[in-house]
């Protein structure tokens, strides 16, 4: 059994119809864009990651904070949509907003989120480490950079969160989320951050984007341009990217899952008694051909499900990866973030049935 904690919220996406031009350029002010009904999902770490595993056949426990609001009680409803049982672990904060998101996903584009961080910004380390995690096999917690009480005060409770964490034996994975570079979030400390929680992570999952600006906000600004330019892997090399993989190794994680987005995804992972690994396993793959409905909304949390999935079913580096890329490639075959998803035996059958893979920008010998 997977626990999936952390940051929560209420997707709204309205549909966006094609057109010649791109949705910023059509933005004006005063304007009014004709688009389709809305898609309402759950979304964050702990809906797209949770409801990902869920939908691949693996138990899990998703525990995270609401409102006392109209949105908490839509998301407990798409939640019992999928299992009653998945809604038992959510924490009601009297007189806060449940956290929501507005996702502009024009087909084609890059996307634009309009993010109320709302309860998430009160979930404190001893909230979490207060719930039940017996049976479990792995704890994954996602977006500490959207959640505020995670991030102030140089992360402090995040470190402390995944210090307890392992106290009590549990192998832990963490996910990280891209803020905006001139909010509170976005001027943290973060290389600080992971240095001091790394060693506490067995599995780091973080897109290529934000792990980028974790460690060079000034870099980390200019790849998002490249990347929302078209420049694949945010103009980074593939010794550039490998060079990250060993330096978050080299801080202690265990393994490194490292997404690319349509360019696919790369794992590293560092043999045991080798803190400053000196010996990397490593595999990069490139996507899956998928038949897009209407964008990539939570396509790498859904990518961090089937890896987190193969790791607890003891499957090997690559075949973790494989999983990976398999999920979120069917993530995106639906509007919503995880409808798309099969049953694992179903989407091992489509592997095997010989899936098709995209050309690759990145390729390891």
């Amino acid at each position: 059994m997977i626990c999936v904690l952390g940051h929560l919220c209420l997707d709204i996406i309205p549909a966006i119809p094609e057109a010649p031009e791109p949705l910023q350029q059509r933005m004006l002010p005063g304007s009014l864009l004709d688009v389709g009904a809305a898609t309402l999902s759950g979304g964050g770490a702990v809906a797209n990651t949770g409801f990902a595993l869920h939908r691949l056949g693996e138990p899990v426990r998703l525990i995270a904070k609401v409102g006392a609001d109209p949105f908490a009680g839509v998301i407990r409803e798409l939640f019992a949509t999928l299992d009653p049982a998945l809604g038992e672990n959510l924490l009601v904060a009297p007189g806060n907003q449940t956290s929501y998101t507005v996702v502009l996903n024009p087909p084609g584009g890059d996307r634009t989120f309009l993010h109320c961080p709302g309860s998430n910004d009160t979930f404190t380390a001893d909230e979490m480490l207060a719930q039940n995690y017996g049976g479990a096999d792995l704890v994954h917690f996602g977006y500490p950079p959207l959640m505020r009480q995670m991030y102030i005060d140089a992360g402090r409770q995040t470190v402390k969160l995944f210090e307890g964490l392992k106290r009590r034996g549990l192998t832990t994975s963490l996910d990280m989320a891209l803020p905006d570079p001139d909010s509170p979030a976005g001027k943290a400390p973060w290389r600080d951050i992971l240095l001091a929680t790394l060693p506490h992570v067995d599995i780091f999952t973080p897109s290529l984007d934000e792990i980028i600006y974790m460690l060079d906000p000034a870099r980390g600004v200019e790849a998002r341009k490249k990347s929302a330019a078209g420049v694949p892997l945010c103009g980074l090399s593939k010794d550039d990217i490998r060079n990250i993989a060993r330096d978050l190794l080299a801080m202690g994680c265990g393994t490194v899952l490292m997404k690319f987005g349509k360019d696919g995804a790369y794992a590293a992972k560092r043999s045991a008694g080798i803190p400053a690994c000196g010996n990397v396993e490593e595999h990069a793959l490139p996507c899956f051909k998928e038949n897009v409905f209407g964008g990539a909304t939570g396509a790498g949390d859904s990518a961090i499900a089937g890896f987190l999935c193969a790791r607890v079913r003891g499957m090997g580096l690559r075949e973790c990866l494989e999983l990976a890329v398999a999920t979120g490639a069917a993530s995106v075959e639906k509007p919503d973030a995880t409808s798309g998803i099969p049953r694992l035996d179903a989407l091992l059958g489509r592997i095997r049935a010989g899936w098709p893979l995209m050309p690759s920008h990145f390729k390891i010998k």
